[in-house]
């Protein structure tokens, strides 16, 4: 079941990843066409600012959903790296259900927002305010199944004693792990012998 789980979240985080890198490009284009015009033809994209400020919005929430996946949030493990295994599992364990009970109350405030405002316009475009707010549901939903996949897993699953410090103090330590990882998973590549 875990596994099935890993594979939907995989390619649900991997195609959130692939739709930040399309807001982030619509962002960039409409941003930096929008200075040109300004300079060279006195005129401007209308909805370039607000379309922006959203699309910001949803890459930030997309981000921290594959950033969550990928266990890639920064945090402090100066206590916690301290304890043996079993206070780490349960540091753990209580760790995930406070994420879970934020996350709900997350999902249930963007909810509540989205609609009080679907009927609201935005001033320029015309949209739904609730598109706005509705990058909180999609942040509270994923958020929730994949800290309940991390919970079950930690549950049910042995883990070492690594895995069961789920925060980097750094971003480089993160990547230098990240590399190394990586350069473990894959096979030495052969050369002709000589």
């Amino acid at each position: 079941m875990l596994a099935l789980a890993d594979r939907w979240l995989g390619r649900y985080t991997r195609a959130l990843d692939m739709l930040s890198g399309l807001c982030l490009a619509i962002m960039v284009v409409l941003v930096f066409g929008n200075v040109v015009l300004r300079y060279t033809a006195n005129s401007g994209i209308t909805v370039s600012e607000e379309l922006s400020r959203w699309l910001f919005v949803w890459l930030t929430f997309m981000g921290a959903v594959v950033a969550l996946r990928e266990h890639g949030h920064l945090g402090t493990d100066v206590l916690v790296s301290r304890l043996p295994a079993a206070g780490k599992k349960v540091c753990l364990v209580l760790a995930q259900v406070a994420m879970l009970y934020v996350s709900w109350l997350l999902l249930k405030g963007s909810w509540a927002q989205m609609v009080i405002n679907a009927d609201t316009e935005a001033p320029v475009t015309g949209a739904s305010v609730g598109i706005f707010y509705a990058s909180g549901v999609l942040m509270g939903g994923s958020a929730i199944a994949i800290l309940l996949r991390d919970l079950l897993r930690t549950l049910f699953v042995p883990l070492s004693e690594n895995e069961l410090v789920m925060v980097q103090e750094s971003e480089e330590l993160a990547a230098l792990q990240h590399r190394a990882e990586d350069a473990s998973a894959t096979p030495p590549s052969v050369g002709p012998r000589r």
